[in-house]
């Protein structure tokens, strides 16, 4: 017997408001992600792949239709259990780096595991670990205002990786950076791909990002328009 996909969407349907302005997000979506892929998730404002991305991360939940995460159905479960799952399985990468202004990059990436109560001489050194691996052994101690945008990205990843998720959830991790700190944070995020085996979910308007993907989807008009390897 074959083992579950990581990720499962059977018919997921969310929608928001009701009569007149009830807007349908996500209109049945049915989507499979096996362990260790990563795909990108394309489409137009209002398309569906940031609802997407939100119901992959237990930030929302939907309206009708299913959620299977290796294999547990997540749709039912309450506030708290998604809370759970999100602080357990999943790592999150956002746009504006979404880092502590006053606190220093160690800190900020052992923050998960505060949340999750490591004894504080692990969490140190888990942390070390996760900065070491995106580049960033020798900023520890910088402040975010004492770093470039790239490496604030590059702490913001190393804080996504530090509890070993089983997913990284990334919202146009590039979308604040210049042309070359794009391509850095892209060939790190395939190198994490590769090397963690880790499943990324990658949200992004531009193509040539989503090159670096294994997997591009496309959403339109909260549907999947098609979803096919890059060329």
């Amino acid at each position: 017997m074959s083992a579950a996909p990581l990720v499962e969407l059977r018919d997921l349907t969310k929608v928001y408001g009701s009569g007149e302005s009830e807007v349908k997000a996500l209109a049945g979506v049915s989507l499979k992600i096996e362990a260790g892929e990563f795909v990108a998730v394309m489409g137009a404002s209002g398309s569906g792949k940031t609802t997407c991305l939100n119901m992959l991360g237990c930030l929302d939940a939907a309206t009708a239709g299913q959620y299977l995460f290796c294999g547990l159905d997540v749709t039912p479960l309450t506030l708290d259990q998604r809370a759970l799952l999100r602080r357990s399985y999943l790592g999150f990468v956002f746009q504006g780096f979404n880092l502590l202004a006053r606190t220093s990059a160690l800190e900020n990436v052992e923050l998960p595991l505060v949340y999750r109560r490591v004894a504080a001489a692990e969490r140190r050194q888990s942390a070390l670990r996760a900065l070491e691996e995106v580049g960033l052994g020798d900023r520890v101690q910088h402040l975010p205002s004492e770093l470039s945008g790239g490496q604030q990205q590059r702490v913001a990843i190393a804080r996504a990786i530090v509890s070993q998720p089983r997913m990284l959830l990334a919202d146009e991790p590039t979308g604040n950076l210049d042309s070359a700190r794009k391509v850095e944070i892209m060939n790190l995020l395939q190198a994490l791909n590769r090397d963690r085996h880790l499943t990324i979910v990658m949200v992004t308007h531009e193509p040539d990002m989503a090159a670096f993907a294994s997997r591009v989807i496309h959403f339109k008009d909260g549907l999947i328009e098609r979803d096919t390897a890059p060329a």
